[in-house]
């Protein structure tokens, strides 16, 4: 087995990056990281392509949403005495009050386009 193959545990139900062995055992690693777990070798099989996907997806949905490189964590400020910020920063705080999480992420995109416009550092 070659490390970072996706192989298939059928005792787990679960796919998981090969490691090394450890004494009679393969060491999976679940896709995306986390701990690792021993699996018989001569129960394991390739993951299938679905597998695979499945597992791609599950290790992206348990990501923090600041992990992703186009996310950014801070939150754009307006600048003062700017109608056009407070006008957004209005937009992003009914969004947030409604638990529009889209509408509050266009609004932290424009402003932050507009903050690069208009206010260039």
């Amino acid at each position: 087995m070659e490390t970072g193959a996706l192989l298939y545990d059928p005792a787990t139900d679960k796919v998981g990056e090969y490691q090394d062995k450890s004494g009679p055992y393969a060491l999976l690693r679940p896709v995306g990281g986390g701990r690792e777990w021993q699996a018989d070798p001569g129960s394991l099989r390739p993951a299938t392509d679905a597998e695979r996907l499945s597992a791609g997806v599950r290790a992206a949905n348990a990501r923090p949403r600041t992990d992703a490189p186009f996310l950014v964590a801070v939150t754009p400020q307006p600048a003062p005495d700017c109608a056009t910020c407070a006008e957004l920063t209005g937009l992003r705080s009914t969004a947030r009050t409604e638990h529009d999480y889209s509408a509050e992420t266009d609004a932290n995109v424009l402003l932050r386009k507009h903050r690069s416009e208009a206010h260039p550092v």
